[in-house]
């Protein structure tokens, strides 16, 4: 049986990455990953996330959907038409399964995330 886990515990080493230059608009982001609980090998993901200011292009596959929550800064995700939606300290999203278009950190930002990432549905 897994540990309760509670987010004001300390969270995990983060691990860095950036986005891959063929993705990136400009010059790739520094991000840091802490994944606080993971399940079905990997399928859902629970952690907190931070990333300096950047873009880069995103597109999801059918399986993977997202759910996040800001805690500081300010992002932007612009969709394939360019229907853009802004996110600040305490917004909520879900980025659907299938998404394409540019994730786009406009202030230095933290925020929360569940992953349900279901390769091959």
């Amino acid at each position: 049986m897994s540990a309760l886990i509670h987010f004001s515990d300390p969270a995990p080493a983060p691990v860095e990455d950036r986005p891959a230059p063929e993705r990136s608009v400009g010059t790739p982001p520094r991000r840091l990953t802490a994944e606080r609980y993971y399940a079905d090998d990997g399928a859902l993901s629970m952690g907190d996330w931070t990333c300096e200011p950047g873009a880069w292009r995103i597109a999801f596959h059918p399986g993977r959907h997202e759910f996040f929550q800001v805690i500081s800064g300010r992002l932007r995700i612009i969709d394939s038409t360019g229907e853009a939606r802004e996110f600040g300290p305490g917004d909520a999203g879900i980025i659907p399964a299938g998404f394409v278009g540019t994730f786009e950190v406009l202030e230095h930002v933290t925020k929360r995330y569940v992953m349900l990432d279901r390769q091959g549905q």
